[in-house]
């Protein structure tokens, strides 16, 4: 009688379509909120967003984050604000895709994207620096370092007229 029960198991699986998808040729499709890679926003005019604050680091429950923090000038820019971020990493062994430094982040420079595909062969290489997790530059902006008249940086950035 057991035989039979495992018999009709097996030929009521054999007829469905299979589930599996032949990747990477094949993606499933993520949900909205599926939090892949880091990147680091820059503005429309290409200042970077980051302000060098470290509040992501001390968010960050499983210590995967280092900001080295340094003043902006007005011949050599990178942000809105009075400092930069001039070294940012994260290591990626670390992280636990928590979200927490994109809540914590002030200005909204970090965010979590879609992107899955992480691999490593060597530990150095699952640290990612500051140049790979920066967009680039959109167009019609200027690259950082910016040279800026004094006083003038946050005209253009429509967050900086209207702080809430």
């Amino acid at each position: 009688m057991n035989i039979l029960k495992g018999f009709e198991t097996t030929y009521k699986h054999l007829l469905e379509e299979p589930v599996t998808l032949q990747y990477p040729e094949e993606v499933q499709p993520f949900n909205e909120r599926y939090k892949g890679r880091h990147h680091l926003r820059r503005y429309e005019n290409g200042l970077e967003k980051c302000i060098g604050c470290s509040l992501c680091a001390a968010a960050c429950p499983a210590d995967a984050i280092w900001v080295e923090a340094e003043e902006n000038t007005d011949d050599e820019r990178y942000s809105p604000g009075e400092r930069y971020a001039k070294t940012y990493e994260i290591n990626m062994l670390r992280c636990i895709f928590c979200g927490y430094c994109e809540d914590a982040c002030p200005t909204q420079a970090i965010q979590l994207g879609h992107e899955h595909r992480l691999s490593f062969t060597d530990r150095r290489d699952a640290i990612f620096t500051k140049d790979m997790l920066i967009d680039p530059v959109p167009a019609g902006g200027k690259p950082t370092p910016q040279e800026v008249e004094p006083g003038e940086y946050n005209r253009s950035i429509p967050d900086m007229e209207n702080p809430k």
